[in-house]
C-alpha cells in the first residue's frame, strides 16, 4: 500500500545512544516475556498503542553470518492459522536485522504468550501486503508514520504453521 511521504524519520530516533537504550529495552523485554511465560509484556503499550495495546510475540532467529541465535520481540497481527509481522524497524531507511536474518533461514519459531509456535517465514505477495496493510495501520496507527518516514518498502511478513 503506497503511503504519501511527509517527512523523514525524526532525528532524535536515529540518535546512537537512542538505539543502545532499544536495544536493552528489547533485551529486557524478551527476560521478562520468557520468564513469565508470556503472561508479562505481552502486550505493547507505546505511541498509538498506549490506549490500545498491541500484541507482542517473540521471534527467534538465528544471524545469517554469525550462527548466533537471537530472539526479537515484535507486533503481529493474528491471521489465523498465519501471524503477521512488519519489518518497519521504526521507519528507518534500512531493513532490520531480524528481518535479514529470517529471510536467510525462514524456519524457526515464535512465543506468543505460553505457546512456542513453529513457524516457516515469507515476504507476503505485493496483493496480500496490500489487503493486510488497513488491518495493520488498524492495528498500529504509528505503522502509517513509519511509512511516510521512508522510501524503502516496508516488507510484511507472513509467518505459516510448520
Amino acid at each position: 500500500m503506497s503511503t504519501p511521504k511527509a517527512k523523514s524519520r525524526p532525528t532524535g530516533l536515529n540518535h546512537p545512544l537512542y538505539k543502545r537504550a532499544m536495544g536493552r529495552i528489547a533485551r529486557t523485554h524478551v527476560w521478562i516475556y520468557r520468564r513469565s511465560n508470556g503472561r508479562l509484556l505481552h502486550q505493547w503499550r507505546n505511541g498509538s498503542a498506549l490506549f490500545h495495546p498491541v500484541p507482542v510475540l517473540l521471534l527467534d532467529h538465528v544471524g545469517r553470518k554469525s550462527g548466533t541465535a537471537f530472539t526479537t520481540p515484535l507486533l503481529y497481527l493474528d491471521d489465523s492459522p498465519d501471524v503477521v509481522i512488519v519489518a518497519s524497524q521504526g521507519g528507518m531507511h534500512h531493513d532490520p536485522q531480524w528481518y535479514r536474518n529470517l529471510m536467510a533461514h525462514p524456519e524457526t519459531t515464535v512465543q506468543i504468550r505460553a505457546e512456542l509456535r513453529p513457524v516457516r517465514a515469507r515476504v507476503a505477495t505485493a496483493d496480500e501486503a496490500a489487503a493486510l496493510w488497513p488491518r495493520l495501520d488498524a492495528l498500529y496507527a504509528d505503522f502509517v508514520n513509519y511509512r511516510r518516514w521512508t522510501d524503502r518498502e516496508i516488507p510484511v511478513v507472513v509467518l505459516e504453521p510448520r
